[in-house]
């Protein structure tokens, strides 16, 4: 680590000194030296049964009227917030920049951003509470979004209802050695340590804090990349709170047994998920006696948590273990080379958000339609789905869909795009009296 320590100058040494004693060595000595000793999932899934569900079918009638009435009785009392993870880079999408920043609106192109924060200002105004949005960042993203935000004024958000906190780092080792790897002469290779590192980051910076002194008591999570989550809706809201649950999930049913979601099971009576690269092919491809996938319900990264919870979880560091994966890490050797590996070379370190859910009170799966909750954009155009243009299509059909059922004409060849200050949902558009009656061309409703 300190191979070039005397060339550089006293800012580098400064830099590097800081990153090295933010290191615990103990740590990343123990995960290097464990790194073989994970959960055999291909066991577990072996002998998992199906989650415990709220399906589609059942989200009917006076149970979702009064999941309803609850969820809009606490956002009413402000004791709604949201978690939004807002850590990563565009970069398989071809974006130099942090993904948030990406231009995702059909017709008004606007960023992911812009979307999730007006969608929870649109919740504030029809609920009259503040909703106060706690958005963590990178590393390598948190200057230049706060600066996208401070560009654009919280798109709305009160300055004072944004919570910006950086997640942290994990170095990457060397596969072979356990040695840490230098990604410059004066910087160490350090990754993000996942979404599960929000709760510790959340904590140390202050935001734990702040959402007591708000009186926030649960949060609605999500990614940035998904520009379709129905933030703070209400029914899904209720339906944590009548649950008396520390941790609920929005599922969606799965499409192939395939697909690249996390699976909810549950193991030993404690609900998991089983990424979808640690499931058999034998066990995704169960069905049971009518056809149905077994493993039907996939993981969409929409959360809600009660604060408290997550305050008890930061006491238990067995709760949020990290997972160790072999990746092709670019570093610097000693003949001051710049290395881009082509086989995985080194370990890196992530911690998962969901791995709280075995610790969870009362956890609680609840379906939502694919069409109207999830669409993330992930890949460059040319992938087979999650480009831009995939997502697009998502987005114009719900907003389409919207307009129809509150009555007016969509002709087939318009394009349409809702801005969620001028209807956050198909209620929103209902209530609208200046909807329009027919729209035959591109049109942007905004205001």
């Amino acid at each position: 680590m300190l191979q070039f320590w005397d060339e550089l100058d006293a800012t580098s040494q400064r830099k590097l000194a800081s990153q090295i004693e933010a290191v615990d060595f103990e740590q990343v000595e123990g995960l290097y030296h464990k790194q073989s000793a994970t959960h055999d999932w291909a066991a577990l899934a072996r002998r998992a049964l199906p989650p415990q569900a709220t399906r589609l079918a059942d989200r009917q009638g006076r149970k979702a009227d009064e999941a309803r009435r609850r969820g809009i009785e606490a956002l009413k009392a402000g004791k709604i917030g949201v978690l939004l993870v807002a850590g990563g880079q565009g970069s398989r999408l071809g974006f130099d920049h942090p993904k948030g920043l990406f231009s995702i609106g059909p017709l008004s192109g606007a960023s992911l951003l812009q979307i999730h924060f007006e969608k929870a200002l649109a919740a504030a105004r029809r609920y009259g509470a503040a909703v106060p949005i706690y958005m963590m960042t990178s590393p390598v993203t948190h200057d230049e979004q706060v600066a996208y935000l401070d560009e654009h004024n919280y798109f709305g958000v009160p300055r004072e209802d944004v919570v910006l906190f950086c997640q942290g780092t994990m170095p990457a080792v060397d596969a072979a050695t356990g040695k840490l790897l230098l990604a410059e002469k004066d910087s160490l290779f350090l990754s993000p340590d996942g979404h599960g590192g929000t709760i510790a980051a959340l904590d140390a910076s202050g935001a734990i804090a702040d959402m007591k002194r708000r009186g926030i008591e649960h949060l609605f999570y999500l990614q940035v990349d998904n520009p379709l989550t129905p933030i703070c809706d209400a029914e899904f809201i209720g339906d944590h709170l009548l649950a008396d649950s520390d941790f609920s999930s929005m599922a969606c049913a799965k499409q192939t047994p395939q697909d690249r979601l996390g699976n909810f099971a549950l193991i030993d009576d404690r609900l998991h998920v089983i990424e979808y690269s640690d499931l058999p092919d034998d066990v995704a491809d169960r069905r049971d006696e009518k056809g149905a996938l077994v493993f039907w319900a996939g993981s969409v990264a929409i959360h809600m948590f009660r604060v408290a919870f997550l305050e008890r979880m930061l006491a238990l560091k067995s709760a949020m273990p990290f997972h160790v994966a072999r990746k092709k890490v670019p570093y610097v050797n000693t003949a001051v080379e710049h290395v881009d590996p082509k086989e995985p070379n080194a370990l890196k370190f992530e911690r998962f958000i969901f791995d709280l859910l075995p610790h969870a009170k009362n956890p609680l799966v609840v379906e939502y339609a694919e069409q109207e909750v999830f669409a993330p954009v992930k890949n460059a155009p040319g992938a087979q789905r999650d480009t831009p243009e995939y997502v697009q299509h998502f987005m114009d059909a719900q907003h389409r869909k919207w307009l129809q059922a509150a009555g007016t004409r969509v002709a087939e060849s318009a394009a349409v795009e809702i801005s969620p200050l001028w209807a956050l949902d198909a209620e929103g558009v209902a209530n609208r009296s200046d909807r329009p009656k027919v729209v035959e061309s591109p049109t942007y409703l905004c205001g």
